[in-house]
Parts: structure tokens; C-alpha cells; sequence
């Protein structure tokens, strides 16, 4: 049984040239190419999805929404100081925070933080017609962040209402530029619905209305989970071996609707993205630490490789279910640390559409724990020598959970 935790790092790398890099996004969402991985690579146009598609299955998406979370402050002197929120604090609940009045605390990353040295920040704005003054204090600094308290002076202006007026999508750091307007929507799902990513679930930014509508013209059932994506999805592994890096953690909610049609669509399961992997696989280890009777409600970097194998995802997704109708509650609300590199096993997806994504990542490390054995290779080889556009506003794939012997090339 493969040790995940000695995997190197270094074996999964490759060489990404910069022209590689989407910049930006295509004219039209769907257009964007499409490489099918089922032991044998193909290539297509994203419209073609939903033909590619088994009927009578399901597709699980994740409809999170990026916030603006990006402020711009000035000193006095003229120092631009950026503030890049992540983490709510205070309060600490990613639905109240948005509706919170005079004043929150978020953790932060503070851009050119060297140049503030006391006191606070200021910035008089105008939210909805209405003349705001905001101020931003440092409250305490940790490791690679700080909390700031926001604090302004309406009562009838909103935190929600403060980052719609003057905060900047944040757009991935490898793209080397500012958000532009064109970012508002474009780094932004069609479906989403609930503020709170500082990163797109970008697997989802490929779809239009008209493709989820011909998805589900074609008897492909399709429902939501929510993962509120950090930018720790950007955070690349430095450690030699993956058992020294430690994973970001992502708060996720998942209704009983869902939780049925995980049941019923067993075997038959479509991710949207790694992220809502991320959150389906997190599903069964909950339930399994439940059936084992532990009072944690929330899944650790290496759970899946020391809990119990045995139960089946009837059971595991059932025990769930039954919690939730015990706590009268219609949604599950956790969050997740896990970690999938080669050697998971998977529990729940079948199939998985995603982008190409950076080298030395814990995504690709995903990737290849689902593709098995050395299929990644073959994959971005592919990809990398027939003009596939990478990263979050690049090109897409459907891969099939893969077997761990290899067929041809290609």
C-alpha cells in the first residue's frame, strides 16, 4: 500500500511556460476546450459536455461566490496599502459577516504592510448614494496574516455593501495583473449564489445557461454543494515530502436534498471541480467518523488514511442523514483539511471535470491520485503539446477515475 505521506514532490512537477497561462478568459465561456481522459485521451469543445455525459446521472457543482476582497488604502505620505480580506473573525459566521453594521474583523493579508507601522487607515467612500467613512486598525499579527477591524460610520450600510463598492475581485497572483472589470463576472460562475470564496471554483467558469440547461434536457439530474474556496488553494507545496505540508482548511454546506441524490446516483457522480471533490469526499468521512461514534464533525488532513475503509457510501452518506433529522437541520455545515494525493481511495466521484492546474500542487496531486499511476503525465503532456490554455482561465477536462494499468500513449 502506497505511504502517502513519503510521496516527494518533485515527482509531481512539469515545466509550465508562460504562454501556457490563460491571462484571460475566452470571448465565450463555453468555448474553451475540452481533453476526455477514460484510459484513452480525446479532445473536444467544452459545448460538447453534455453529450460526453452519461444520462440518468449526476452533476454536483460548487456555487460559492467570490467576494471583492480586495481594499485599497492610502497614507498620508502616499503609500498604497492593500488589504486582502480571507477569514472572517468577527463575527465569524461567512453569512452574518456580510450583513454586519459598523464594524467587523476579518483575517487579512496586508500588501506593502512594511509601510504601515501604527495607527489606522482611512478612506471616506460613497456606498449607494450614501457618504461612508471606513478606518481599518491592525488588531494582532500572526504568522503570515493579521486581523483587521473595519469600522465605519452607518448603520444602514453593510460590510457586503462596503465590498461591492470599492473592492477589487481577487484574481489568481500567478496571472502578474490587476483585476480588470472584465473579472467581475467573468471570474465568477454563472451559478453562484452564496458570498464567501476568495477563489473561484474556475472548473465551473466553462458553463453558460444554455449548456446546464441542454445538461439537464438530457436526463443528467444536476445539484449544489457550497465550499467557500481560500487562497490557500493557491498555497504550493514547499516540503520535500507531502506528509510535511499542511493543508488549508474550507468551510462547505451541503443540504439533505443532495445527500439523497448522492444516494440514489451512486457509482453515477460528476464533480465539478476539485473543490466540490473536496466536499463530496469530505461527506463520506464524516459519516464514517460518526458510524465510529467520534464527536468531530469536521475532517483532518489524514482521516481518509486512518478511519475505517470498510463502510460503504449508503451507510456512510445514511449515517449523516440521520444526524441531520436528529438535530432537526436541512443543511450539514463543516469544514474540511483533507488532503487527496496518490494513494486515496475515492469513496464517492466517478468522474471529475477540472482545469489544468499549477505544478507542484496539491491539486495536481489530486488529480493524480484520481487518474492513477503516471495517467497525469500522459494527461498534461497531451494538453501541454496540442495548445490546451491552463490554469483558472484555462482550458478544461472530464477525467475518469482511472485504473492503475495504462493503455496506449494516447
Amino acid at each position: 500500500m502506497m505511504n502517502t505521506q513519503a510521496i516527494r514532490i518533485e515527482d509531481y512537477t512539469y515545466e509550465l511556460p508562460e504562454n501556457k497561462i490563460a491571462k484571460y478568459p475566452l470571448q465565450n465561456r463555453s468555448d474553451s476546450k475540452l481533453l476526455v481522459f477514460n484510459q484513452n485521451i480525446r479532445e473536444y469543445s467544452f459545448n460538447d459536455i453534455s453529450s460526453l455525459l452519461p444520462p440518468n446521472s449526476l452533476l454536483l457543482f460548487n456555487n460559492t461566490k467570490v467576494i471583492q476582497a480586495r481594499l485599497n488604502f492610502q497614507k498620508q505620505t502616499g503609500a498604497n496599502i492593500e488589504i486582502f480580506c480571507l477569514e472572517p473573525v468577527e463575527p465569524s459566521d461567512i453569512a452574518m459577516i456580510f450583513q454586519a453594521k459598523e464594524k467587523a474583523t476579518w483575517k487579512c493579508i496586508v500588501g506593502n504592510s512594511k509601510k504601515w507601522k501604527e495607527g489606522s487607515l482611512s478612506r471616506d467612500i460613497y456606498v449607494n448614494g450614501t457618504e461612508v467613512h471606513l478606518s481599518i486598525s491592525r488588531e494582532k499579527n500572526m504568522e503570515d496574516t493579521q486581523l483587521i477591524q473595519f469600522c465605519w460610520n452607518s448603520k444602514d450600510v453593510s460590510f457586503g455593501d462596503l465590498l461591492d463598492a470599492i473592492g477589487n475581485i481577487p484574481i489568481p497572483p500567478y496571472l502578474n495583473r490587476k483585476s480588470e472589470a472584465i473579472d467581475t463576472f467573468r471570474y465568477q460562475t454563472v451559478y453562484s449564489n452564496h458570498k464567501g470564496s476568495v477563489a473561484a471554483p474556475t472548473a465551473g467558469l466553462h458553463f453558460t445557461d444554455e449548456i446546464l440547461a441542454q445538461i439537464r434536457k438530457n436526463n443528467i439530474h444536476t445539484a449544489p454543494v457550497t465550499l467557500h474556496v481560500g487562497a490557500g488553494t493557491f498555497k504550493p507545496v514547499k516540503s520535500a515530502l507531502i506528509g510535511e505540508h499542511e493543508m488549508h482548511i474550507e468551510h462547505f454546506f451541503v443540504d439533505m436534498p443532495t445527500l439523497d441524490l448522492i444516494l440514489k446516483y451512486e457509482e453515477d457522480i460528476t464533480s465539478v471541480g476539485t473543490t466540490t471533490v473536496r466536499t463530496l469526499e469530505s461527506l463520506y468521512w464524516l459519516g464514517v467518523k460518526l458510524l465510529e461514534n467520534k464527536n468531530e464533525l469536521y475532517v483532518n488532513q489524514w482521516d481518509a488514511y486512518h478511519l475505517p475503509q470498510h463502510y460503504n457510501l449508503q451507510e456512510a452518506i445514511g449515517r449523516l442523514k440521520q444526524y441531520l433529522i436528529d438535530e432537526k437541520r436541512n443543511i450539514l455545515e463543516s469544514h474540511t483539511g483533507i488532503l487527496i494525493a496518490p494513494g486515496y481511495d475515492f469513496k464517492v466521484v466517478n468522474r471529475l471535470i477540472t482545469n489544468f492546474h499549477q505544478p507542484n500542487s496539491t491539486l495536481l496531486l489530486l488529480v493524480s491520485a484520481f487518474t492513477k499511476g503516471d495517467n497525469w503525465k500522459r494527461i498534461y503532456d497531451y494538453a501541454l503539446t496540442h495548445d490546451f490554455r491552463f490554469l483558472s482561465y484555462g482550458d478544461s477536462s472530464l477525467l475518469y477515475r482511472g485504473e492503475e494499468s495504462t493503455q496506449s500513449k494516447y
